[in-house]
């Protein structure tokens, strides 16, 4: 019996990806274990693993490079020896999906004949992902059978919109940013924070002849550094949500912003708060520069227990960011300032920081996440040994 080949999901919020290769061709022999076809996903390139044997049948409608290709979607099949290919059109093969009447909230699928053009209906996973994009599902024209509505409709329709994203990524962050919006009750606090010495420290080892042995920690690395020891003093605020309850996570895993081409990535750090400053200024380069030529692995996006953005580079000082749900905090860093501050009886220059962060009222109240911003800003202005290089 042919071996049917499939879209997988490679990430919980994976519906979609793009077709990128073959790498087998046509009528070729495959091996369990070999790699088979590549697809871009929201943040990543990956080849995918065959997990059966047999020889390669692609279609003559499977799918293109740059085609858009939906999780569980046939794509082609493995034969075994002899074996004959199926005759019907790989599109004619809708992958089964519960559907959901426009009258009533039954998941019991209907007759295909029980569909009424004056009576759309439309699978669960559209339906929801309408809401979160704020779109009105009924008004979307279904392309599955009997018209009624799919996921991809409510992607197209998405994207049709003129400020609607052009790329799969930027559709991902969309959801992505509907989904904190919706499930979360965001509260930001805003402070600031004298960041003199680690402007000094990075000059000194800019000087250093032993600061060029390795890569040169950038302000981002401090801050990250400084906020997984701050955190391992607040744990409350290193935690997920997982189904109806947020749990806070034994690892400090902190994501870091990234700005690609295609739109915003957060690579994790992982169990950041082990790593010394060169150790994780290393890993940092290395997860942005694997970023912006998309060759993360799903792994490298996956686990994050609290995220750090920053729009310091391009000249803010301040902003509010939004949860990376499923985490329950993010902390924003502006730019780094030199101003005139009260030191003493005196008037001095001070390099500071704006330091913003927001975090979900329902997981915990405003003295913790308050706590931990002062923790913080005390560590930015007194980092002892926690940035040694």
């Amino acid at each position: 019996m042919p071996v049917a080949i499939t879209v997988p999901r490679l990430g919980w919020s994976m519906e979609e990806a793009i077709f990128s290769s073959w790498l087998k061709h046509p009528g070729e022999s495959v091996r369990a274990g070999e790699m088979l076809f590549a697809i871009e996903s929201d943040k990543a390139t990956q080849e995918i693993e065959s997990f059966d044997a047999g020889r390669l049948h692609i279609p003559q409608d499977g799918p293109q490079p740059g085609d858009t290709v939906t999780v569980g979607q046939l794509i082609g099949y493995l034969l075994a020896e002899g074996e004959i290919a199926p005759a019907a059109s790989i599109t004619d093969q809708e992958p089964a999906e519960p559907v959901v009447p426009a009258s009533s909230g039954s998941t019991e699928a209907l007759p295909r004949a029980a569909a009424k053009p004056e009576s759309p209906v439309s699978t669960p996973r559209a339906r929801r992902l309408a809401a979160a994009l704020g779109l009105n599902w009924i008004q979307i024209p279904g392309t599955g059978r009997g018209g009624r509505i799919r996921e991809a409709d409510v992607r197209s329709a998405a994207s049709a919109k003129p400020t609607a994203a052009q790329s799969p990524t930027r559709r991902v962050i969309a959801e992505r940013m509907a989904l904190s919006r919706q499930n979360t009750v965001p509260v930001t606090l805003h402070t600031t924070s004298d960041a003199s010495i680690l402007v000094q420290l990075r000059e000194g080892w800019k000087s250093s002849p032993a600061g060029t042995a390795a890569p040169l920690p950038s302000y981002n690395d401090m801050l990250v550094r400084l906020t997984a020891a701050a955190l391992g003093r607040h744990p409350a605020l290193n935690s997920r949500w997982e189904g109806d309850q947020w749990l806070s996570q034994p690892h400090i895993s902190i994501g870091i912003a990234v700005e690609t081409e295609g739109g915003l990535i957060v690579p994790v750090i992982d169990d950041a708060a082990s790593l010394s400053l060169p150790a994780l200024a290393a890993r940092s380069r290395d997860l942005i520069a694997r970023a912006r030529t998309k060759q993360l692995s799903p792994a490298s996006l996956r686990g994050g227990t609290f995220t750090v953005t920053s729009l310091g580079p391009f000249g803010i000082d301040a902003f509010t960011p939004v949860i990376n749900y499923p985490e329950c905090a993010i902390l924003g860093t502006g730019r780094i300032v030199r101003q005139p501050v009260a030191v003493g009886n005196a008037i001095g220059l001070r390099d500071i920081i704006t330091l913003s962060l927001t975090f979900d009222h329902r997981a915990f109240d405003g003295a913790p996440a308050a706590r931990f911003l002062k923790t913080l800003t005390e560590l930015i202005e007194s980092p002892g040994d926690l940035l040694q290089i």
